[in-house]
Parts: structure tokens; sequence; C-alpha cells
């Protein structure tokens, strides 16, 4: 099947970031008296909207995080990510396969603005990426697993939801594609594949030099 819109995510599927946010965020909840494993980051937070690191510490062990938490995080991934962030292998080759293909492709993420444009900057996507293409959960107030962000990102490009398919590496955002009722393709990289799955995946696939074929692009 071809489709009239691929939707993107951006940790995890264009940029290699998930690994150092949650290396970064388990480091800090720890710190705080949260301890915090770079496995029960991954499981927790991967995919998930900021709001929700403090909806799962304050449920979990009754305390609020500090003010200035978000700030102080932010500031560490950036960090991180200037001394280490790189392009997941194959993703410049997916943007390159869409555009050469003629297919409508967008960015849809959690993060917000400045986290993914900073991110793409570093990795060197951005210029695959025009400003009216890049959305954020900032956009809507409700981030994955909500279909907010999909939805939005469709009806601001005149698509409708069953012409879109949506990539993702993340329970939450695949259970957001499909309350979105579009098809979606997970990447099954730090997210098991089983996961994936129960979460309602429409294709798996582990390597991102797949996905051209997958999404049927003229070429791939």
């Amino acid at each position: 099947m071809r489709y009239d819109l691929v939707i993107l995510d951006n940790d995890g599927v264009l940029c290699d970031s998930e690994p150092l946010s949650n290396r970064v965020l388990a480091e800090y909840l720890t710190e705080l008296g949260h301890p915090t494993t770079f496995d029960d980051s991954v499981r927790d937070f991967l995919g998930t909207a900021a709001h929700h690191i403090h909806d799962v510490v304050r449920a979990r062990s009754g305390r609020a995080l500090p003010d200035g938490f978000d700030d102080l995080f932010h500031a560490r991934v950036f960090a991180a990510f200037k001394a280490e962030l790189t392009a997941v292998a194959g993703a410049e080759g997916l943007l390159k396969a869409l555009a050469a293909s003629g297919t409508p492709y967008c960015l849809a993420s959690s993060a917000h603005h400045t986290w993914i444009r900073t991110a793409l900057d570093l990795a060197g996507l951005r210029g695959h990426l025009p400003e009216d293409r890049i959305f954020s959960a900032q956009d809507v107030g409700r981030g994955k697993p909500a279909p907010d962000l999909f939805l939005h990102a469709a009806r601001t490009l005149g698509t409708p939801p069953d012409r879109c398919a949506v990539v993702e590496d993340s329970p939450n955002g695949v259970l957001a594609a499909r309350a979105a009722g579009m098809d979606v393709f997970g990447y099954a990289a730090l997210t098991p594949a089983d996961r994936l799955t129960a979460a309602g995946a429409t294709r798996l696939f582990a390597d991102m030099a797949e996905l051209p074929g997958l999404l049927g692009l003229a070429g791939a």
C-alpha cells in the first residue's frame, strides 16, 4: 500500500537520542533519590512527554520532582547530545527516499520544539524537515499515547488518517497511532518487538534500511 503521508517520530527513529536521554534521565532521577536504571527509564519513559516523568515519580514515591527539573534535565541531555548525538543508521537514507519518491512526510514528537530542533541540528537532519512539517505535543496539549498529535499533523497536512503511516519505536507511540486510525510501522530497536506488537504495530522492522521497501517507495 502506498500512503499519502508518512509521519515520523524523532527520538529513536530519526535521531539516535534515546540511549543518551534515557541514560541521563536514569542518572538524574537516581541522584534525586528515585533509583532508576537505564532499562527502567526505557521501559517507563521512552516515547512519553515530559509531564509523564513527573506523574510517574509522584505516583510511586509521593514526592514531586524539584522545581527546575525539566530545565536541568534538558541542559544535561543537550550537553550529551552535543558530545555524542548521531542520526539513526539509515534515517537520512529514508528521508531521501521519501523525498525522491514524492511521498509527503512530516515529524511528530512528544518532545518540545526546542528539543526536536536541537536534536535534528546536531544529528545533521534539520535540512530534511521544513518548519511546517515539524509537530510537537506542545501544539496539542496531550502527548502520546493520546492520538491528538498524529491527528493534528494529518489534519494540518490535509490527509485522512487512514491514508497515513506512522513510524514509531515506542509502545506509547504505537498506541497513539492506532488510536488515530493509522497504520504504524514499529522500529524494534530499544523496545522489544513483542511490546510493539502488543501495542498494535501493523508491521515490525529492525533495520531502517528495510523501511523504504516496506512503505512501497519508488526505487526502494
